[in-house]
């Protein structure tokens, strides 16, 4: 992640704005008074939603098994899956 300084956001702010919608990368901005992170609402959104999954019960736990899964190889082709 990309840190800049207040000061220094504060005179590009319009131009990190652009850079973080068109890259999807985030800038932590610091000052005296603490860290903020300035990102895409796109982002933001998709972050957001991606919390809201994995607090739901067994979704963590279901990720963590398939994850296994691949590691041993137990997987299914497309075809399997589809019909195809």
């Amino acid at each position: 992640m990309n840190t800049i300084t207040a000061t220094d956001a504060r005179s590009h702010l319009f131009d990190l704005i652009k850079r973080a919608a068109r890259t999807h990368q985030p800038y932590c901005i610091t000052s005296r008074a603490g860290e903020t992170v300035l990102m895409s609402k796109e982002d933001f959104e998709s972050l957001i939603e991606t919390l809201e999954l994995l607090s739901t019960p067994g979704v963590l736990a279901g990720v963590r098994r398939a994850k296994k899964d691949i590691a041993k190889g137990r997987t299914y082709s497309l075809s399997q899956v589809f019909g195809a």
